[in-house]
């Protein structure tokens, strides 16, 4: 069995538009690791390649932070394998009935993100759901949408369901489960994920205080929302992410693992 993470580069063997996507996108999986948001080998996250219909998404079996940009597979939206590295690792059923459903059905969509942390199991346990207890998860208010449990997301029938629920959001709370999150590019629902973790451990921390707890009122919560989204002053991601590269490239040095531009 062929079980190694040494993988070919395959920077000339892509357009430049696919490396880019597959660039930022192992650079996300990175990220996600350096702030804390992995569960072992699971949870995806995918990046539509431009002009195609194709997506990029991880081996099943990799650890986030070992994870390069040449090491990705290519699928399409129902799942099947365009191209991916000469192992004998596959991929993950639910990462393509979560994360295949909401590109197929949201062009507007270039990434999905999903997570199973500590907080996010435990708002997603909330019979309240995300509270607007801080500005960060004020700018959730009226946009996020929440899904129930249907068990492990390996059933085609349930795609329809998760679509209908994310909506026009960018983030969903998946009910008993953990954190959704999309967005028009890999940066953005990056930032998207971090503002509603951040959220979470808040709500958990506050909650666990066992105090009183206060909340802005209704005028201020939709006026907070509104400014915080990412059309209205600047879209989220692009001031962001270059100081995400320079932070994946100092701990590069001396992490032991391959980088993630391989």
């Amino acid at each position: 069995m062929n079980y190694s993470t040494d993988f070919k580069c395959i920077r000339n063997e892509v357009s430049e538009q696919e490396w880019k996507t597959r660039l930022d996108l192992a650079a996300c999986y990175r990220l996600v690791d350096a702030y804390g948001m992995t569960d072992l080998i699971y949870n995806h996250i995918t990046a539509r390649i431009p002009g195609t219909e194709h997506l990029l998404i991880n081996l099943y079996g990799l650890l986030y932070k070992e994870i390069t940009a040449s090491s990705l597979v290519k699928i399409d939206v129902e799942g099947n394998i365009i191209a991916k590295p000469d192992t004998d690792y596959g991929i993950n059923v639910s990462g393509y009935v979560i994360h295949g459903a909401i590109h197929k059905a949201r062009p507007d969509v270039a990434c999905v993100l999903h997570t199973h942390t500590r907080a996010g199991m435990a708002v997603s346990a909330m019979k309240c759901g995300l509270l607007p207890l801080s500005q960060t998860s004020i700018r959730f208010v009226g946009h996020i949408g929440y899904h129930d449990y249907e068990g492990p997301a390996i059933d085609l029938d349930e795609r329809q369901r998760i679509v209908a629920d994310l909506g026009p959001h960018d983030a969903m709370i998946m009910r008993n489960h953990g954190l959704l999150t999309c967005g028009a590019t890999i940066q953005q629902a990056f930032n998207t994920m971090c503002q509603l973790e951040l959220s979470c451990r808040a709500q958990v921390d506050a909650m666990a205080a066992r105090t009183e707890l206060t909340m802005p009122g209704e005028n201020v919560l939709a006026h907070t929302a509104h400014l915080y989204q990412p059309g209205t002053r600047r879209p989220y991601g692009v001031l962001e992410w270059p100081a995400m590269l320079r932070l994946l490239e100092a701990e590069q040095k001396n992490s032991g693992y391959p980088p993630y531009w391989n």
